[in-house]
């Protein structure tokens, strides 16, 4: 039998503050490249790809990651491919139905693999022939994917089998969904673990769309006709597609799992048996990753002296750690943080904290990502700036001006084409050029490798809002 068209669909909403500080709201965890080099979102880009025979893959996350989005999947040469920004978070029931809605516009016949874009899962292997499987099941059924356990885990939900009640997919046999239960106590996991009929809630589905909107027509109809107003009157920007705002936004805020998989009779679940994490924490993520003989997960420029059961994440700077014992050690640029392994999941507490107070290293990392490359902040005190700007090949800054800073920037690698006020011209390695306050000027890398080059601001105010734009490639 042949199978319809798969879209996979990538939810990319998330903070992750529980991964503070690498994670943070303007940069959150999906996004950042960890043990491995890669970022999890470039990690589940990779899994998609290996399914093979995939339709159009869709991105879903909010308008301020959507540079980074579209320029992680460039770098994973993804051409087919959609991103839809959510003008607010409603979690992921009025996410998958927009999805779906935008699936059907294209193919009547269409398969949604949602997929978080946080998780991990080592076997590639056994994710291929559990997606299969779904397939299968997914001519008439709506299928969640259930991890096998391999403890008593009392920081995942559960899915319980009917073991009385199941459908033959490709001659195997797939259970319906008896029940789905929140995060167990520690008793409570161990027993389901000894039973056997429980598996951890992965988060991830496959469906067909028109069976998934028949049912939350049927289940949700106020997500159904707020999701169905916002995409019809979406627009396109650029390589985005945004949806209504105001319509969007009368959605419920609601995961799938309570407005559907809970309430319909078509709940079916493939098990998968690989070890899988959501990365919730400094503790998942030290779970997941292959430890050295000591117990030990590093990254970076670390050296752990008599260590044991730590994960030390060096971003910037040498870090040592001497004697010290299931530990998190986790350094940035601007913030550093150390907490006992089994006490990580107290981070978002920390975070709450932060932002009661104002602090802005809950939002911004010292380096921002841009349409057009990156900046860092490289120190900062009263009345001056030092960043260190980055421009990809081919890449433009929006025409602009300021009225409080002016600008001294010094080339130290590529080539810049600087327009200053009504001149136009190129600067290359260890050349500079100064900009006036209220000067019109735009930097441009005409270049085929990254620009780089140290900008000096100074004057009576650095803030970021202090600019007037008069042209923008990227419709800001």
């Amino acid at each position: 039998m042949s199978l319809p068209s798969l879209v996979p669909v990538i939810l990319s909403g998330g903070s992750g503050t529980r991964l503070w500080p690498l994670s943070r709201k303007l940069y959150p965890k999906q996004f950042i490249p960890l043990k491995d080099g890669k970022s999890l979102f470039q990690a589940t880009i990779e899994r998609v790809v290996n399914l093979g025979s995939v339709d159009d893959l869709l991105v879903i996350c909010n308008d301020e990651h959507r540079f980074m989005a579209a320029e992680q999947l460039r770098q994973a040469n993804i051409e087919n491919s959609d991103i839809i920004l959510e003008p607010v978070g409603r979690n992921t029931a009025p996410a998958i139905t927009i999805a779906a809605i935008h699936a059907l516009s294209k193919d009547p016949n269409a398969q949604l693999l949602v997929l978080p874009a946080d998780h991990i899962i080592t076997d590639i292997h056994q994710f291929q022939l559990a997606v299969t499987s779904a397939q299968h099941a997914a001519q008439d059924m709506l299928v969640t994917f259930g991890v096998v356990p391999t403890r008593a885990e009392t920081g995942f939900g559960y899915i319980k089998q009917d073991k009385t009640n199941s459908i033959i997919a490709n001659g195997e046999k797939i259970h319906l969904v008896e029940e789905f239960v929140e995060k167990p106590d520690t008793a409570t996991a161990e027993a389901y673990l000894e039973k056997g009929d429980y598996l951890w809630n992965s988060g991830m589905f496959l469906f067909r769309a028109d069976i998934i909107i028949d049912e939350i027509k049927h289940l949700q109809p106020e997500i159904y006709s707020a999701c169905s107003q916002a995409y019809a009157k979406s627009e396109k920007d650029l390589d985005f597609i945004r949806l209504e705002a105001q319509m969007f936004s009368q959605a419920p805020n609601i995961s799938i799992d309570y407005a559907v998989m809970e309430k319909t009779t078509k709940a079916a679940v493939v098990p998968l048996e690989s070890d899988w994490s959501d990365v919730g924490s400094w503790h998942a993520l030290w779970e997941s990753y292959e430890r050295d003989a000591n117990d030990n997960v590093t990254y970076g420029d670390v050296i752990a002296e008599d260590c044991t059961g730590c994960y030390i994440h060096a971003n910037k700077r040498l870090v040592v750690a001497v004697g010290v014992k299931d530990q998190v050690i986790i350094e940035t640029a601007d913030a550093i943080l150390v907490a006992p392994r089994d006490r990580t999941q107290e981070v978002k507490d920390i975070v709450t904290k932060l932002k009661q107070a104002g602090r802005s290293e809950v939002d911004i990392h010292p380096k921002v990502y841009r349409p057009w490359g990156a900046y860092e902040t490289v120190d900062i005190e009263d009345r001056f700036q030092v960043k260190r700007i980055t421009v990809d090949p081919g890449q433009i800054l929006s025409l602009q001006m300021h009225h409080h800073r002016a600008e001294h920037w010094i080339v130290v690698k590529g080539i810049a084409k600087v327009t200053r006020g009504e001149e136009e011209f190129l600067l290359s390695e260890n050349e500079s050029t100064h900009i006036p306050v209220g000067t019109k000027h735009r930097l441009e890398n005409p270049g085929i490798i990254a620009l780089e080059l140290i900008e000096v601001q100074s004057g009576t105010y650095l803030g970021e809002d202090d600019i007037t734009r008069y042209e923008d490639v990227y419709g800001r």
